[in-house]
C-alpha cells in the first residue's frame, strides 16, 4: 500500500501536534501527580492548620484560662 504525499504531511502534522500536547501536559503536571493548583490549595490548607495549632498551643499554655473565648473564636471560622 502506497502512502501519498498528502497523507504523509497529515501524519507528520498529527504526530507533531500530539507530541506538543503531551509535552505541555507533562510540563504542567508534577512527577507526583499533583498540579500547580493542587499545590496552591495544599499550601493554603497547611497555612490554616498552622494558625489553628498556634491557637491551640496558646490555649494549652494560657494561665488566664481564657479557654472559652478561644474555643468560640475557633468555632466562628
Amino acid at each position: 500500500m502506497a502512502i501519498n504525499l498528502w497523507s504523509m504531511i497529515v501524519l507528520v502534522v498529527l504526530i507533531g501536534s500530539v507530541a506538543g500536547t503531551l509535552q505541555a501536559y507533562l510540563k504542567y503536571r508534577r512527577p507526583d501527580g499533583t498540579s500547580k493548583a493542587d499545590n496552591r490549595m495544599i499550601i493554603e490548607e497547611v497555612r490554616t492548620l498552622r494558625e489553628r495549632v498556634q491557637v491551640l498551643e496558646r490555649i494549652a499554655t494560657d494561665k488566664n484560662h481564657s479557654l472559652e473565648h478561644e474555643i468560640e473564636r475557633l468555632r466562628d471560622r
